[in-house]
């Protein structure tokens, strides 16, 4: 895993840590603020992510 893939995925675990079962918009939010920058990253990619760990799903596979 390249370390930028790496810094990704802890990102959106510790997020999802803190974040679980929060509505979307909050979750959005958290992930735009804290995700590090990563080629190809699409905000509608995101706003899944934000989905997942709104309802309580860790989607980082941390």
């Amino acid at each position: 895993m390249h370390d930028s893939e790496e810094a990704l995925f802890r990102a959106v675990h510790g997020i999802a840590g803190r974040f679980a079962g929060q509505p979307v918009p909050v979750v959005m939010e958290a992930l735009l603020r804290h995700l590090p920058k990563a080629p190809g990253l699409e905000v509608t990619e995101i706003r899944k992510i934000a989905e997942e760990i709104s309802v309580g799903r860790d989607p980082s596979g941390l």
